[in-house]
């Protein structure tokens, strides 16, 4: 997806006014992704698609000043944000560059372990991107891959579900549609094994990705970030009725202090050897 779309102002200003919440609705996610790339001190890590930095700062922080973090991303103004947030907390062992995974500008052999985050679906040249990505891991290599699950799922069926039952005849947009490519079960660990990674494993994780703000904000921050499903989100922006019908969902969700969603990810794995 182009970099120009990724950068648009409404995405960016949703970002920044539910920076918090945003950061605490993907902690299990991150959490989950951390946990599988097995990092220990002294290591190099790419982490590709960082976006706003994640999870290039919390693998940073384990390393506890050891090592390095490279994140790097297509869009530009993502990474000022994770330049700051990593300034902020005192992180000398993390940078972030802009770079495209499809030709990554380091050399054969460079980094221990691999990271992405809810980025692999948007990959326009998915075989051409997990090469680069085997380059660039020396022998012995980790690879970890956070991808969302089936659409199907609470998180997506309280907002978009909810679109779609009420104006009928409306359709998911084709990168939308991309975003759940690796939902089918197998699906990414084989794309891992067709591209030379041994070893591979693939999993569903069901991770908290929980709203910690009133329902109103949830939807306002869905609407401005979720780039892949603008076209369907214009065409609903002044329908009365199905907003409604929306916030009325997600407040079914609501506690007084957060709305709650677990969300299905497939994480897969695999070794370069």
């Amino acid at each position: 997806m182009a970099e120009q779309v990724w950068d648009s102002f409404a995405r960016l200003n949703a970002g920044d006014r539910f920076k918090a919440q945003s950061a605490e609705m993907g902690t299990a996610a991150t959490e989950a992704i951390v946990a599988e790339a097995q990092v220990a001190p002294g290591m190099r890590v790419l982490d590709v698609a960082c976006g706003s930095g994640e999870p290039s700062i919390s693998i940073a922080a384990l390393l506890k000043g050891t090592g390095r973090v490279v994140g790097i991303d297509l869009a530009s103004a993502p990474l000022e944000v994770a330049r700051k947030r990593a300034s902020k907390r005192g992180l000398d062992n993390v940078e972030f560059q802009q770079a495209d995974v499809h030709a990554l500008p380091f050399p054969d052999k460079s980094f221990d372990r691999v990271t992405s985050r809810l980025s692999v679906m948007f990959f326009s040249d998915m075989p051409k991107a997990l090469s680069e990505m085997r380059r660039v891991l020396k022998p012995r290599g980790r690879v970890a891959l956070l991808a969302w699950g089936a659409m199907v799922q609470p998180y997506f069926d309280t907002t978009i579900g909810t679109i779609l039952r009420a104006r009928p005849g409306l359709e998911v947009p084709a990168p939308a549609r991309a975003m759940f490519k690796f939902g089918a079960p197998g699906t990414l660990g084989a794309a891992l094994e067709a591209a030379g990674f041994s070893k591979v494993e693939e999993r569903v994780r069901e991770v908290k990705w929980d709203w910690h703000g009133m329902p109103e904000e949830m939807w306002d921050y869905f609407r401005g970030v979720t780039v892949p499903f603008r076209a369907l989100l214009e065409k609903v922006e002044n329908d009365a009725e199905v907003q409604q019908a929306v916030l009325a969902a997600l407040r079914e969700r609501f506690d007084g202090e957060r709305v709650h969603f677990n969300a299905q990810m497939v994480m897969a794995c695999g070794v370069k050897e």
